[in-house]
């Protein structure tokens, strides 16, 4: 099953995704694939409150922050990838290219996420809703917006279900409610 969690921004997104992929689990080996790579005290910051809400959950972690599609997989585990926001800032702005933008990075991720997805028995997927506001952004800013737009289109149409996260409500899109 490919579980989908959308919406603003620490909105609890994450802590239902962990709580789906246990309950997909029932008891079995589960994964955190952490995609975050820090580049601020922010950062750090957000990496240790997310360790820290995991804790004791059993979750293996797995950092990936590029390249999903090499990602050590299970196919028979149940993997929490958290996020394809964070994925797509780090194949974008890579640091082997002095972090120059590729533009080619949402067309690969969408890619590698189809197969990541494709070689496990359970995923929960998570993104931030970022791109419904009417402003314009500089170029940069849009070429993102529009990758992430496209890798959310991805993976709702691989999911079984897709869930979004508005002011901590919960709205069923696709699918029936996993718990």
């Amino acid at each position: 099953m490919i579980v989908f969690i959308t919406g603003g921004v620490k909105n609890g997104k994450s802590s239902l995704a962990q709580d789906i992929a246990l309950d997909l689990a029932k008891g079995e080996v589960h994964y955190y694939v952490a995609t975050m790579i820090p580049s601020d005290e922010e950062d750090h910051c957000r990496i240790r409150r997310h360790v820290a809400d995991r804790a004791g959950m059993g979750f293996e972690t797995i950092e990936c922050g590029r390249h999903i599609c090499h990602a050590p997989r299970d196919s028979r585990g149940t993997y929490l990838l958290d996020s394809i926001t964070a994925l797509l800032m780090n194949e974008l702005f890579p640091e082997e290219k002095n972090y120059e933008m590729d533009a080619t990075a949402p067309e690969r991720c969408a890619e590698e996420l189809k197969q990541f997805c494709a070689g496990v028995k359970n995923a929960v997927v998570v993104s931030d809703y970022i791109y419904s506001d009417a402003d314009r952004y500089d170029e940069t800013t849009e070429v993102y917006r529009k990758g992430l737009a496209k890798l959310d289109r991805t993976v709702a149409e691989l999911c079984d279900v897709l869930l979004e996260v508005v002011g901590g409500n919960l709205i069923v899109h696709k699918g029936v409610w996993p718990l």
